[in-house]
């Protein structure tokens, strides 16, 4: 079982055996090339999706995730 728990800046995700993974959303974002749009995407995502979000953060793909969302923008 997991509890994931988005706090105002921060992510953390709580494990069955007592395990605590916390993720500071400043410094996972530290460094994107994000534009308005994408940035609110990212907010709406770490408030919505907090496990996606920590995944990609782990992962080291939330620039590609915001690269993909910068491209779904209608000029």
């Amino acid at each position: 079982m997991q509890n994931t728990i988005c706090t105002p800046s921060s992510i953390d995700v709580t494990k069955f055996d007592g395990y605590l993974l916390r993720i500071d959303c400043n410094v996972a974002e530290d460094g994107l090339r994000t534009t308005p749009c994408s940035q609110c995407a990212l907010d709406a995502l770490a408030i919505d999706n907090p496990l996606e979000y920590a995944r990609l953060a782990l992962d080291g793909n939330l620039q590609m995730w915001v690269d993909a969302e910068d491209s779904l923008e209608i000029l």
